[in-house]
C-alpha cells in the first residue's frame, strides 16, 4: 500500500503528491516518476531498446545536511508547482513501464528471454530500488501525517506491551566469532544458487571481531527522551562524559513534535501519539544523537561486523514475527532477549546504526555496473546501517548482506541503534 495507501480521494493524491515534507529531499510527486524511470532505463539498457515516453527524472538527491548545496549528479526539477508534469501523465507512464515489466517476465517464463546474471540482477536491483522507495514515501510523509488514517487501539496495544515478559538481563556478551559477507563477484550465468546483492554488497570478506558486549533491545524513546531532557538542563554527568562537539551535535528528534501545549510526542503515520504509547518502541533519530547517548552510558554504537554477528545469532525474520513488510504501520518495543526461542526476536521495526563508516572496502571493483549507486556516497560523511524499518520489504530487510547508508546527521532516516560496550 504505501504511499498510495494514505490517500482516499485522486484530489488527495494530488494535494499529497505536491507536499515536500522534508526540505532534503524533493516533492513527492517526483518519486512516483522516478521510480519506474529508474526501473525503465536499465530495461533498455538490458535489453537494447527505447525509452518508455515521456522519461521524466533519473536521480534523487541527497545533498550535505550541513552544507546543502553539496550533492552528488542529480536530475534538475521545475521550480513551481505548475511547472511539474501532471498526476495523471506520471502514473499513464508507471503503467507503461509496469506492463514492459510483466512482458521481460512472461518472456522469461515462455523461454524467449534466456534467465542470465545479467538479467537476474538487473530485476533484482530494480524490484529493490522500489522497494527502498517504499520506506522513503512513508518517512517523508510522516512530517504531516495526521489526518483521514484510522489509527489502531493504541489502549489494547499498549496494555500488552506492558505486560509482555521483558529480557532478564539488559545486555548479551557476544564472544569473539568471526563475521563475513555473503555474496561474491557475478563471474558467470549460471543463476542456480546466486545471491544477488546492491552493489557493494556483491563481495565476499571476513572480519575479526574482538569479544563485546550489547544490549538486547534498542534505545527507545523514553530512554532517549530522559536522556535529552537533562542534556537540556545542562545535568553534570552529561558534561563530564560529553565533549562540546558531541553535545552541539544533539538535535531533537525529527521523529518527535512539540505539541500547541508543549508535550513532546511521536510522530506515526496516524498523526503523533503520546510518549507513553510509543515509549518502548526504538527511537528513530540521527547517528549523532544515539552516539552521545551510547557515550554518556560508557559505550558506544556497534561497528557493522559486530552488529551482524548479533543479528545472525539472535535476530529473526519476518517468518518468525519480525516487524516488517507493514505488519505494523508503526514501531513495537523490541523483543530480543526473551527467555523463549534462543533469546531471538527482532528490534521492534527500523534499519540499526552502526558506527561503519560507509566507504569501499578491500577487492570491491568501482566498475562493476551498478557500484556508482552506493560510490557517491564514499564522502566520509555516512555511515551504514543494515536491515529496514516496518515499512521495508521482507524479502530485502531479511537478507543477511542488505547494508544501507545515511547521512549521520540526517533527521528523518528510519534508524535506531543498540549499545556495545568493550570487555574491558
Amino acid at each position: 500500500m504505501g504511499f498510495l495507501g494514505l490517500c482516499h480521494t485522486a484530489h488527495d493524491l494530488l494535494l499529497d503528491a505536491l507536499q515536500k515534507p522534508i526540505y532534503l529531499r524533493y516533492i513527492c510527486l517526483f518519486y512516483l516518476s522516478h521510480i519506474p524511470t529508474f526501473l525503465d532505463i536499465h530495461l533498455c539498457q538490458l535489453f537494447g531498446e527505447p525509452h518508455t515516453e515521456p522519461e521524466e527524472f533519473r536521480r534523487g538527491i541527497d545533498p550535505n545536511v550541513d552544507n546543502p548545496t553539496q550533492c552528488h549528479d542529480h536530475s534538475d526539477v521545475p521550480q513551481n508547482d505548475e511547472d511539474w508534469p501532471s498526476l495523471d501523465s506520471i502514473l499513464s507512464f508507471k503503467l507503461c513501464v509496469r506492463e514492459r515489466l510483466v512482458r521481460v517476465y512472461d518472456d522469461l517464463s515462455s523461454g524467449k528471454i534466456r534467465l542470465t546474471r545479467n538479467v537476474a540482477r538487473v530485476l533484482f536491483m530494480t524490484y529493490k530500488h522500489e522497494g527502498l522507495h517504499l520506506e522513503t514515501l512513508p518517512y517523508m510523509l510522516i512530517q504531516q501525517a495526521g489526518s483521514g488514517t484510522i489509527p489502531p487501539p493504541w489502549d489494547v496495544l499498549v496494555a500488552s506491551w506492558n505486560t509482555a515478559s521483558k529480557p532478564a538481563s539488559s545486555a548479551v556478551v557476544i564472544e569473539a566469532p568471526r563475521s563475513s559477507g555473503d555474496n561474491d563477484p557475478i563471474k558467470s550465468f549460471d543463476v542456480n544458487g546466486h545471491v544477488f546483492g546492491w552493489d557493494s554488497e556483491s563481495l565476499k570478506w571476513e572480519v575479526a571481531v574482538d569479544a563485546f558486549r550489547i544490549e538486547w533491545k534498542l534505545i527507545t524513546n523514553w530512554e532517549f527522551f530522559e536522556f535529552y531532557k537533562r542534556a537540556a538542563q545542562g545535568i553534570d554527568d552529561l558534561d563530564i562524559n560529553l565533549n562540546t562537539k558531541l553535545k552541539n551535535k544533539l538535535t531533537f528528534p525529527a521523529s518527535w513534535v512539540v505539541t500547541a501545549s508543549g508535550e513532546i510526542q511521536v510522530r506515526t503515520l496516524y498523526g503523533p501519539v503520546p510518549m507513553k504509547i510509543a515509549r518502548d518502541w526504538p527511537v528513530i533519530t540521527t547517528y549523532d544523537n544515539l552516539s552521545a547517548y551510547a557515550i554518556v552510558k560508557g559505550g558506544r554504537i556497534p561497528t557493522e561486523p559486530e552488529s551482524l554477528v548479533f543479528r545472525d545469532k539472535f535476530v529473526s525474520g519476518y517468518e518468525s514475527g519480525a516487524n516488517m513488510g507493514f505488519r505494523n504501520w508503526h514501531p513495537v518495543p523490541c523483543t530480543t532477549g526473551l527467555e523463549d526461542n534462543g533469546r531471538k526476536g527482532h528490534n521492534g521495526g527500523v534499519a540499526e546504526w552502526t558506527s561503519t563508516l560507509w566507504d569501499r572496502y578491500d577487492g570491491v571493483d568501482l566498475t562493476f555496473p551498478t557500484i556508482r549507486f552506493s560510490a557517491d556516497f564514499f564522502d566520509g560523511v555516512h555511515n551504514t546501517t543494515l536491515g529496514g524499518s516496518y515499512a521495508m520489504i521482507p524479502r530485502i530487510a531479511d537478507r543477511r548482506s542488505f547494508r544501507n547508508w545515511w547521512q549521520r546527521n540526517y533527521p528523518f532516516c528510519w534508524a535506531g541503534a543498540r549499545v556495545a560496550y568493550e570487555l574491558n
